[in-house]
């Protein structure tokens, strides 16, 4: 779309019963209110692991592929979508799915500007590329496409990246030292980690939140004084390019919601919570009333609990207990928790990722709010 375009964004947050389960979007499909050819972009909170996270995919790429008439391979590179796997505490599978139309000029325009969200994907990484500098630049290249995408102007008006990129694979490794390529680490999870760091510094330069000249060979994953305040990245090795979807707030978009965002400084940081509410448009009161939760459309929170030791100088165990090895679904159960007991919905969804994704033991929070 263009600057010029007007366009209408619908948010639809379905619950799971199960990984397979995409029945409320097959509702959807099946009554009219959605059509298959406005869908941009699906994030889902998925339970389990990997597999699992594939086999959600793969439902909605059968799904989806009926009613497009096109195959399910074709659906998956036509719509970003983001499995967010393995969830913990209070978490509930769910999976949000974003449509966007063009529409004709209304004769009169929506108070203040409202959501509209942006596609793009780099081209195909190769492994070597993961964790790099090249990877920081066609990132950023990306987002900046996707944000034309979604014919928004000023930067100031992106409230959420969501990425998801390239994980490493056992191939992948093979691949790369078959042709004597050298890979950022040999550890699967190490370069994994690299390529969300790559991913969430180029976010950061495509905002203008970090310098270009900051970046160079060596920042990734180390100088943690670099990071954007914007963006949530996962890994998945389903993915062979980096998938990007952007969503901020348009003055043509006629959509009934507006996006914000705010940062959790710790994991008991409510004000980030109302922050973002209110960047969204809402004005909160404390606690929120009941018609406030309601007008919650969607919460996106990424966590960074398992990047610190301690909050607000008490020791946790999160890296040092018997489920030390699961630091990362801890995280996401903290943040989700701390967030639901405001939002009043624990249907929410939580990222783990503190690669360069705010300052370290800030949870990253955006908000979809329906506009008054």
């Amino acid at each position: 779309m263009t600057n010029q375009d007007w366009v209408d964004v619908g948010v639809f947050r379905l619950p799971m019963a199960a990984p397979d389960d995409v029945s409320g979007l097959q509702a959807l499909l099946a009554s009219g209110q959605v059509q298959a050819e406005a869908i941009v972009g699906i994030i889902a909170q998925t339970e389990g692991t990997g597999y699992a996270r594939g086999y959600t995919s793969l439902c909605m790429q059968l799904l989806l592929a009926d009613h497009l008439n096109i195959t399910p391979e074709a659906v998956f590179k036509r719509i970003p979508m983001m499995m967010i796997g393995l969830c913990g505490g209070l978490m509930s599978p769910h999976y949000t799915v974003f449509t966007r139309q063009t529409v004709a000029p209304p004769s009169q325009a929506p108070a203040g500007k409202r959501l509209t969200v942006g596609i793009a994907n780099t081209r195909m990484l190769e492994p070597e590329e993961y964790g790099t500098l090249t990877q920081v630049k066609l990132v950023a290249e990306a987002v900046s496409a996707a944000i034309a995408d979604a014919g928004i102007a000023e930067l100031e008006d992106v409230h959420c990246v969501e990425i998801k990129c390239p994980a490493m694979t056992p191939t992948r490794l093979e691949a790369a030292a078959h042709r004597g390529a050298t890979v950022v680490s040999t550890n699967m999870g190490q370069a994994s980690s690299m390529a969300k760091g790559a991913c969430a510094l180029g976010i950061a330069l495509a905002l203008g939140e970090v310098p270009e000249e900051k970046l160079t060979e060596g920042v990734v994953n180390r100088d943690r004084t670099l990071y954007t305040n914007r963006g949530s990245v996962s890994a998945g090795g389903e993915q062979s390019a980096c998938r990007i979807l952007v969503m901020g707030n348009s003055p043509r978009s006629l959509s009934p919601y507006r996006v914000g965002h705010g940062v959790m400084t710790d994991q008991l940081d409510t004000q980030g919570i109302y922050a973002a509410l209110e960047s969204a448009g809402l004005n909160p009161s404390h606690p929120l009333t009941a018609e406030q939760q309601q007008r919650i459309g969607q919460m996106f929170v990424n966590c960074g609990a398992d990047a610190v030791t301690a909050v607000r100088g008490r020791r946790h165990t999160i890296h040092s207990d018997f489920l030390s090895g699961y630091a990362g679904i801890m995280a996401k159960a903290v943040a989700n928790a701390v967030v639901a007991a405001v939002v009043g919905d624990p249907m929410i969804l939580a990222s783990a990722g503190n690669e360069h994704q705010g300052a370290a033991g800030s949870n990253l929070v955006a908000a979809i709010v329906t506009a008054e």
